[in-house]
């Protein structure tokens, strides 16, 4: 009895270190979801833990090399690019980072989405005869362009304009100084509401703040000489200074007033897309001197119109397009001569009957001078591009720009009684109109899905309208590009430029 006691009592001892170390051997566990995909919204999209809430990230890396310009593909003028000498750089290149951040979450009121765009650049630095180590740096930024709330049909922050077609100035691709149209890639501060009615059809409408634009508003001119040099000119000579960098009277704007009305309707389908734009823009200046009592004109509204038409799958080939707009302003320049295009301009060039030739041309909404009102500045043009599709991994497309402005008679005469003042009337003739036109083309290599290859070719042309020969009387207007105080042939002006791009988007 006793040994069979013992025996019960080992077993039962047995068992119960055994079912003790079952217990401590690890057991699988239900394995945790840390990334849970999100399926609303496309592809990209994953549940943040512990949320309701979407969110995708994105972006690109990019690495330009360009020809014959002193900015990231823009016109080659100013100081140094306009000086065609020493100065001027042969090459500019650029590296950007991009980071893209969207998240969206679903309410009884709808989606609530937010989208931030940052971009890093790094940017080859320039040099001017008043600053000749400015090469001993590089040239870093930090930009925001997009910065947004949507909820409920309102947009809420820093977004594309409404006004812009959906490709910006980009009708095939192309440089950053395209005209006949608005472009505000880079984002502008604005309230906008839209309305979808269905089947592609849209309504919106927006107040903006176009002094938040990349380039802000255009020049609002004072034109006048006063002898106390309160507005527009000092002197005679430094009206000679201004005039040849494109510089037509002080910028003068006084503080906003009002934002900018933009109103749209769009039809975007299968076959295309048709757009029209509309837009009222205030015109408030500062005093015609620098105090209260000195006066000021009136507030004057001008506007802008345009539209905007992409046809796609055209009958040469599969995912071809073309791209079409055209515009007219009055008081209203930017929504032509858009956010990244210079508002003066000028380049230098070779001339047969004087030291050199120069070419220069000024951007305005409106000008005035002591007692008059604002005349406005009325500009008209057009953009387009087509796009070819080789196969699946060659593309090449065309396209091309043109734009005039034109100011009017008592702006001319404000404008036109400095340049006399300046240069005198015996070997010139002024006139500040000008036209200006861009053609290019591009081939881009899509080797694997989100990495492109473009080599990019553009030339721009500035129709100006000053013709004969002028003295530089004043040397602090070329002092930024080294030129001499000497005579010069007024003479329309032209650059060619050439891109090439490496980018990844993510």
């Amino acid at each position: 009895m006793n040994f069979k006691s013992l025996l019960l009592g080992t077993a039962a001892g047995l068992i119960a270190v055994g079912g003790a170390q079952a217990a401590d051997l690890p057991v699988k566990a239900k394995a945790v979801e840390y990334v849970k995909i999100c399926s609303l919204y496309g592809a990209g999209f994953y549940y943040m833990p512990g949320t309701d809430t979407c969110i995708k990230f994105g972006g690109y890396l990019r690495a330009d090399m360009l020809g014959n310009t002193n900015s990231d593909y823009g016109i080659g003028q100013g100081a140094p690019g306009g000086g065609n000498n020493r100065l001027d750089n042969y090459y500019q290149s650029r590296a950007r980072f991009d980071f893209t951040t969207d998240t969206r979450t679903a309410t009884e009121y709808g989606v609530v989405r937010t989208y931030a765009d940052v971009i890093f650049s790094w940017d080859s630095q320039a040099t001017t005869a008043s600053n000749p180590s400015a090469f001993s740096t590089g040239s870093a930024t930090l930009g925001l362009y997009h910065a947004f709330i949507q909820f409920a049909g309102f947009t809420f922050g820093r977004t594309v304009s409404i006004f812009d077609a959906p490709w910006q100035s980009y009708p095939a691709g192309g440089p950053d100084f395209l005209p006949g149209g608005s472009n505000n890639v880079t984002g502008v501060n604005q309230v906008a509401y839209t309305a979808d009615f269905g089947q592609g059809i849209t309504a919106s409408v927006a107040l903006q703040d176009l002094t938040t634009a990349a380039g802000g508003q255009s020049n609002l001119y004072n034109a006048s000489i006063t002898a106390g040099g309160l507005s527009g000119f000092t002197s005679a000579s430094a009206a000679g200074a201004a005039f040849i960098q494109g510089i037509y009277g002080t910028n003068d704007w006084g503080g906003t007033r009002t934002p900018d009305i933009v109103g749209q309707v769009r039809v975007d389908q299968a076959w295309g897309l048709a757009q029209f734009s509309v837009a009222a823009h205030e015109l408030h200046t500062a005093y015609y001197g620098t105090t209260e009592p000195t006066g000021h004109p009136d507030d004057k509204w001008g506007f802008a119109v345009q539209g905007a038409l992409s046809i796609k799958n055209i009958p040469t080939g599969a995912g071809d397009s073309i791209n079409l707009q055209a515009v007219y302003t009055d008081g209203a320049t930017r929504y032509n001569f858009q956010s990244l295009f210079p508002q003066n301009i000028y380049i230098y060039g070779g001339s047969g009957i004087a030291y050199q030739s120069l070419g220069f041309a000024g951007m305005a909404d409106g000008v005035f001078g002591t007692g008059t009102g604002i005349d406005t500045v009325k500009t008209w043009g057009f953009r387009g591009g087509y796009t070819h599709n080789w196969s699946p991994n060659w593309a090449s497309s065309i396209y091309g720009a043109y734009a005039s402005l034109r100011y009017g008679d008592t702006g001319k005469a404000l404008i036109c009684a400095n340049f006399v003042a300046a240069f005198g009337a015996a070997t010139a003739t002024c006139n500040p109109d000008f036209n200006l036109a861009v053609v290019g083309g591009n081939v881009v290599w899509t080797p694997v899905k989100n990495l492109a290859f473009t080599a990019d070719l553009s030339y721009v042309w500035l129709d100006q309208k000053y013709s004969g020969t002028i003295p530089a009387v004043a040397a602090t207007g070329n002092a930024a590009v080294a030129k001499p105080v000497a005579t010069y042939e007024l003479k329309d002006q032209g650059n060619l430029q050439l891109l090439l791009r490496a980018q990844r988007n993510f």
